[in-house]
């Protein structure tokens, strides 16, 4: 009983990062890493999943390398993290409505403490995200250039 139980958490855990990885390309959050955490516990149970996980996982580091190739893209990212905790803060202490607020006060900054404290968590894992890729990419071509060949080493073997 004790694997069945195992599987069904590692399963329900899997398709909740996937989903909220799906959610987070559309809402702030690190999007691409749920989907590979999500893809990569599901990819122990299906096939399906197994073979999505490393053109995610090369997707995901593509992405990072881009977000940290010029000194403008490394300021708007970090820019947007510091937005994103300031809104964060916001939520958590909820101030009253403003008077030009034109709608009831319960639509002032909705979904309480918690829409806050994950704005301020992905705001944190959105830095993280930026130093780890700074430290892997910036500036070093050769790494850049590794990624490439294993995309299209990737690519490659899907086609």
């Amino acid at each position: 009983m004790a694997g069945a139980g195992k599987r069904i958490v590692l399963e329900g855990l899997g398709w909740l990062l996937l989903v909220l990885g799906v959610a987070a390309i559309f809402l702030p959050g690190p999007g691409l890493l749920g989907i590979f955490a999500g893809l990569a516990l599901l990819s122990q149970q299906y096939d399906w999943a197994e073979r999505r996980v490393e053109p995610v996982r090369l997707r995901a580091l593509r992405g990072a390398a881009e977000s940290v190739e010029t000194w403008p893209r490394i300021i708007a990212s970090c820019l947007g993290a510091a937005v994103l905790a300031a809104c964060g803060v916001l939520w958590i202490v909820k101030p009253p409505s403003p008077e030009w607020w034109p709608l009831s006060d319960t639509w002032w900054l909705p979904g309480g403490i918690w829409t806050g404290v994950t704005q301020v968590a992905s705001a944190f894992i959105a830095l993280a995200l930026i130093v780890y890729s700074y430290r892997r990419f910036h500036g070093k071509p050769e790494a850049v250039a590794e990624l490439d060949r294993d995309v299209e080493t990737a690519r490659a073997d899907r086609g």
